[in-house]
């Protein structure tokens, strides 16, 4: 256990658990293509225009990714509020079907509530006062039960 975790909760950012960040560096297969982090197809499927989708997925790093995307908010999907959480979760699933050792790590969890210890961010995360949305440990935790139930 590192940091904050407890009997009943994994909280991941960095340590042991990082793999579940978006940040973490497992290349991703999405639509396709390659992607160099989840995050950077995350961020790619906020937009239709296939050339901002390229030049997402080839951003140096994960936060550049976030960046190039922010900057271009006005072209952002119109839907894309109404199907966010459903990219996240197809995108994670991908994640463990792509990476044994990610799989491992989510069923290792058990039943722990997984929880994004980020403190910017209070949707995806608990952001800075631990009260957020949690929606990225929210989605892990609902991936890990459909993989548990195919073994």
């Amino acid at each position: 256990m590192h940091g904050n975790d407890t009997e009943k909760q994994i909280f991941f950012y960095e340590h042991e658990f990082y793999v579940f960040s978006n940040y973490s560096s497992f290349m991703l297969e999405w639509k396709g293509k390659l992607y160099p982090t989840s995050e950077h197809a995350y961020h790619s499927e906020k937009f239709e225009d296939e050339e901002l989708k390229e030049q997402i997925r080839n951003t140096r790093s994960a936060h550049d990714s976030q960046k190039l995307a922010n900057a271009n908010k006005d072209k952002q999907r119109k839907d894309w509020n109404e199907v966010k959480l459903d990219v996240m979760k197809d995108i994670l699933r991908a994640k463990v079907i792509q990476h044994p050792y990610v799989k491992k790590k989510l069923l290792e969890s058990g039943d722990k509530e997984l929880i994004e210890d980020s403190w910017r961010d209070d949707f995806w995360g608990w952001g800075p006062n631990k009260d957020g949305e949690n929606h990225l440990g929210k989605l892990w935790m609902e991936v890990r039960e459909e993989f548990k139930n195919r073994n």
